[in-house]
């Protein structure tokens, strides 16, 4: 006599929600240990990266979920940006050490060990801001009423619901929100009804564009990247061109945060030597503006594409159209 097979569970917006809060709270709590001893600067990269995916899943399961105040949004993104100030400066760091310091003339480099030293300070500051958020209520409450959730899990009525019945009204808002983004428009003429994409713009014009339009940038850059890790929640339930848009959303991010990265180290430069970059630092400015030119380069054919309709169009029938 066999068993019969036990029937196989249904895929909910609740238990996809459940799932993935549980991923990434187990990730986020792993690296918590190896943070505070700081020894490792991969270990704050991961429990950011958790930490910000939890928010994430927070925000796009919000419907179907009843959560506790301590697990919301607006305290997980609280402890996400005190672990942030603290890797951009590592980055920042890292950047300045082992990507432009080699490149530069001895003077120049003298220079950048004066700024090194007063970034040294900041992290400091920003890594006694990490133990202290690590050790408070905020965050102590944010583990314990998130772990009494998931042992015991209350829904709202969509958390019923089946995910495949739900999943694009989920994604498309995100999708049309980064789709209608101002910033794809930047560097383009109106002509007529046809959006024209302004070619082989001399290194003057792409740093005037950064400078009159950078914050819009990063804007859709901060945009790609809550799309990215939203979509990223559901790659085990559509095919492959699904992974591919992740992937080239995932591109655009990282070549937009590439441009502002550069434009906010040469802010940051200037703070720290309280002086003109260029007069400080001459080649090392010269060597930030060429990788802002040549991100620029591999920009504009993504903004191409991204502006077509068949793109936009494809990208909106894929996330329609389940497995």
């Amino acid at each position: 006599m066999t068993l019969a097979s036990k029937p196989k569970q249904k895929k909910t917006l609740g238990n996809c929600a459940h799932s993935a809060l549980q991923k990434h709270l187990k990730k986020t709590v792993k690296w918590e240990a190896a943070v505070k001893k700081d020894k490792d600067p991969e270990a704050l990269h991961q429990m950011r990266v958790g930490m910000r995916r939890l928010r994430t899943t927070v925000t796009s399961f919000a419907p179907a979920l009843d959560l506790p105040k301590a697990a919301g949004d607006k305290n997980i993104g609280k402890i996400a940006r005190c672990l942030g100030n603290l890797r951009d400066l590592d980055v920042l760091k890292d950047t300045l050490e082992n990507l432009y310091q080699p490149r530069l003339p001895r003077k120049e480099q003298e220079q950048l060990d004066t700024a090194l030293d007063v970034l040294g300070k900041q992290r400091e500051d920003a890594l006694s801001n990490v133990k202290v958020t690590l050790k408070d209520e905020r965050y102590k409450s944010l583990k314990e009423k998130l772990q009494e959730w998931l042992e015991e899990p209350t829904y709202q009525p969509l958390g019923a619901m089946a995910i495949e019945q739900v999943l694009p009204d989920l994604l498309l808002p995100e999708i049309s929100e980064f789709l209608l983004h101002p910033g794809w428009l930047i560097g383009t003429e109106l002509q007529e009804t046809e959006i024209v994409i302004s070619r082989n713009l001399k290194a003057a014009k792409v740093e005037q564009q950064l400078a009159e339009n950078g914050e819009t940038l990063h804007s859709l850059r901060k945009q790609a990247k809550r799309l990215r890790y939203q979509m990223e929640l559901f790659t085990d339930i559509y095919d492959e061109p699904y992974m591919t848009y992740v992937e080239e959303i995932k591109h655009i991010q990282e070549i937009l945060g590439g441009m502002q990265d550069s434009v906010v180290l040469a802010e940051w430069l200037a703070h720290a030597l309280k002086s003109d970059v260029q007069t400080q630092v001459p080649t090392l400015a010269a060597l930030l503006a060429e990788n802002r030119y040549q991100l620029w380069q591999q920009w504009q054919p993504l903004q191409e594409q991204y502006l077509k309709a068949e793109t936009r169009q494809r990208l909106h029938s894929m996330v329609l159209q389940l497995i």
